[in-house]
């Protein structure tokens, strides 16, 4: 048999499959399998995508080495889907294979000198020479006459990062009426001897038991020794799993009965799920509908007919309120996965999904690569959310990955949203999509109360000019009653830029074209892009004026202004400052579920999917963050932020309220969003789109350049865009090239080309040209990158 192999060398030369032989002592090679094989004159990972029985290869194959895992990682559908991926998004088929897998299994490649038998120099331990890149001169020429002279050799070694989590597991040697005579050998003065032989006769049909179990009823590891020794107990070393979700663990929580509504909308998917049919339905229902419990719901209907389930959410701050429902729903069958995990914890996690112990899997984007076979039902909640699509290559978009394993699985996909993207709206509207829709809370309570304070006209609490009089006054009120508050801000950080008044200069990043923002509670002005910081300044760094401000306005400085103007308030911060440690995301909510803080401050991350009943009051500090944005799309994200975050007021029995300051009172979106009609806001933003040419009425496909030379930059953009112009025709539109609106990010300057398209089947070969040549560019320091159908074009 020979094994076609996609080796872990990112390039457009290696971009293909490498035939290997297998040779017969490897016979558990199969579609997946992770591999070590020759590759040139070093040893390289790969994955085997193909298994042939001829090659049209006319040379002597070579053999595969080692079959890294048991298991192949890989399923033959992922196999299948990376190939997809790689024909659709233009990036290497290898960078698509290991972003489907997690971090700890991508390979770690180390270079070694190995002397010569017989060789002893100083530069050797046992033999050994590891090559790291900083050595001097007088080292690497000891080391290359030595090479020269035969005496040593330069060898690649492949390492494998993912390690199984081990525990002692203690089994018996023992009848129960031996144990019961070895309790008059033990002393009566021995008493952790005694407590161990008392768990032991009454816990005797449980055993093996790990060491975890055994410590918490109290027993100490050097009594558990000591009975080893004694030849009372055997000991070995298992494989134990990190758990991620043991917080979790003995929580129930019944099905919630489905309101008519809900209950309509579950029998159409259900439907589905039974005759095992592939259709995307785009459920939309207003903040509070009960979606999630339609999620369950349909959840519960797939593990009844033998299949299993994958559910993914935008933000990581969601997914602990999301898997402690789920959890409390499914049990032990269900598996998480999303990056505030440790990697320990999502290795265990993908192994679990992979040998089929999780039938229930939750997660944020990547987790729509999780190794689950047999799909019943796939879902994606808030499915307009931006951090769907990955920035970075591979640029690929969850909701395009599950629409291909919906079809894969022969299963039904749910899109659920208050404010669906205007791309899936349409597509239901043309009926691609099937269209379900929830208008009324599931408590049967109204939508809350959506108020503007026009800051063009307000007076101000407090000398920051940031909260007005009456969003502090409606604060006091509701925390007066014991209840509690959301205020959103979507801008971290304390204030946005240091401006000198004498001399007019704004504090920079080196790296980067943007103002550096000050950090009060670290002390540094901080770059939000490449990292840079640097201590706050006390005087210009320009004229040496001490004529210093920071002007704008970030969470920090809001945090700050409220404890000034609420002395007796607990306020929580959440942005990603405050949840950059594992856990914190889960334990700012806690505490907030828990009233142990009367407001609840931050960013985006606070503006869907909580659920707090004690909520009665949401503030959004300035609505205008995002609004005048360079981007197409600035107004239908400002419009779904607010919406979202007016859906955390009023969850309960008691009525909610929302306050919206504002600069710009009179704007479609932030007055369409007052009144949640999402309907209106669709139908005006889509009439803009079509003037605009933009989506949905035009694909687009954004290429961008990137050089330390900025002129390198701009002239490989225009030679880009003759390229297009040449070979592509009206109504195709190509705009550009164009500094980026961010022209220059971690010393490296952006220019920019976007293409707007309806129908252009030349298109995507021209691409993979442009990928193709990228390679070549990259020797001259250009970077080029396509992003089809980007979520962003600045």
């Amino acid at each position: 048999m020979i094994a076609q192999v996609i080796v872990d060398v990112a390039s457009q030369q290696t971009d293909h499959v490498f035939e290997y032989l297998i040779p017969p002592e490897l016979d558990d090679v199969t579609i997946g399998s992770r591999v070590v094989v020759p590759f040139g004159r070093r040893k390289v990972q790969g994955f085997v995508v193909n298994l042939v029985n001829q090659t049209n290869y006319q040379g002597k194959l070579k053999k595969l080495l080692l079959v890294v895992d048991e298991q192949a990682p890989l399923t033959p559908e992922l196999v299948e889907l990376s190939q997809y991926l790689a024909d659709n998004i233009f990036a290497y088929r290898i960078s698509i294979l290991k972003t489907m897998l997690p971090r700890v299994m991508r390979a770690n490649y180390r270079k070694i000198v190995t002397a010569s038998s017989g060789v002893d120099n100083p530069l050797f331990t046992n033999g050994i020479f590891e090559l790291t890149g900083k050595e001097d001169l007088k080292i690497i020429i000891s080391l290359k006459s030595l090479i020269k002279a035969g005496k040593a050799k330069i060898e690649y070694l492949v390492e494998n990062q993912a390690k199984e989590k081990l525990e002692k597991c203690y089994n018996l040697v023992f009848t129960k009426e031996q144990y019961q005579d070895l309790t008059k050998e033990i002393r009566k003065n021995a008493k952790q001897q005694q407590i161990l032989i008392n768990f032991i006769l009454t816990n005797f049909g449980k055993f093996p038991l790990r060491q975890s179990i055994l410590a918490q009823a109290g027993i100490k590891t050097e009594t558990l020794k000591n009975f080893c020794h004694k030849g009372w107990l055997r000991s070995k070393l298992v494989e134990t799993y990190r758990n991620p979700l043991r917080e979790y663990e003995n929580q129930k929580i019944k099905p919630v009965n489905l309101n008519d509504e809900q209950a309509a909308a579950l029998k159409q998917i259900n439907q589905k799920i039974e005759q095992q049919e592939a259709e995307t339905f785009l459920l939309e229902g207003v903040t509070g509908s009960g979606k999630t419990e339609v999620y369950l719901h349909a959840i519960s209907q797939s593990l009844k007919v033998g299949r299993n389930a994958l559910m993914l959410v935008p933000e990581i701050s969601l997914t602990p309120q999301m898997v402690k429902q789920v959890h409390a729903r499914f049990g032990k069958e269900v598996a998480v996965l999303h990056s505030a995990l440790s990697e320990g914890e999502k290795y265990d996690e993908w192994r679990r999904i992979r040998r089929g112990e999780a039938k229930v899997v939750v997660g944020a984007r990547s987790a729509i690569f999780a190794p689950l076979t047999n799909i019943g039902i796939i879902i994606i909640d808030e499915e307009h959310e931006s951090s769907y699509k990955q920035e970075d290559t591979p640029r690929y978009h969850a909701r395009d990955v599950a629409i291909w394993r919906s079809k894969y699985h022969h299963a039904p996909l749910i899109l659920g949203s208050a404010t669906p993207s205007l791309d899936s709206r349409a597509r239901a509207q043309k009926g691609r999509y099937h269209l379900l829709t929830l208008k009324k809370r599931a408590n049967k309570q109204a939508l809350p109360e959506v108020k503007i304070i026009d800051l063009r006209k307000s007076e101000f609490a407090g000398s920051q000019f940031d909260l007005t009089s009456e969003l502090v006054d409606a604060i006091k009120t509701r925390i007066s009653q014991q209840q509690q508050v959301i205020l959103l801000l979507n801008r971290r950080g304390y204030a946005n830029f240091m401006l000198c008044r004498d001399c007019g200069f704004v504090l920079e990043c080196p790296n980067c074209d943007l103002s550096l923002t000050m950090h009060r509670d670290v002390g540094q002005m901080i770059c939000h892009y490449c990292g840079y910081h640097e201590a706050i300044p006390n005087k210009c760094p320009n004229c040496h004026s001490k004529a210093i401000r920071f002007l704008g306005t970030g969470t920090q400085k809001v945090e700050s202004e409220l404890n000034e103007l609420l002395p007796l308030a607990k306020v929580l911060r959440m942005d990603v400052d405050t949840t950059r440690r594992k856990g914190s995301y889960k334990k700012i909510l806690d505490a907030f579920g828990r009233h142990e803080a009367d407001i609840l401050l931050g960013t985006q991350m606070i503006a869907k999917g909580l659920d707090f009943p004690n909520v009665t009051l949401v503030g959004v500090i300035n609505a205008d963050t995002g609004l005048y944005l360079p981007d197409y799309n600035a107004s239908e994200k400002t419009f779904e932020l607010l919406t979202q975050v007016s859906g955390r007021a009023g969850r309960a029995e008691k009525k909610g309220q929302v306050l919206i300051q504002t600069f710009n009172p009179d704007h479609y979106a932030i007055k369409l969003a007052q009144s949640q009609d999402y309907e209106a806001f669709y139908q005006t933003e889509m009439k803009i789109r079509y003037q605009g040419n933009y989506p949905p009425f035009f694909f687009t496909t954004l290429i961008s350049v990137a050089s330390k030379n900025e002129q390198n930059a701009a002239k490989e953009a225009f030679i880009i865009k003759r390229q297009l112009m040449h070979q592509l025709h009206q109504p195709t539109i190509i705009l550009g090239p164009t500094p980026s609106a961010i022209s220059k990010i971690k010393n490296l300057y952006y220019y920019q080309i976007l293409v707007k398209y309806k129908h252009e089947p030349k298109l995507k070969a021209i691409l993979h040209q442009i990928q193709d040549a990228a390679q070549e560019k990259k020797k001259y320091g250009l970077n080029i990158y396509i992003d089809n159908q980007p979520n962003r074009i600045m």
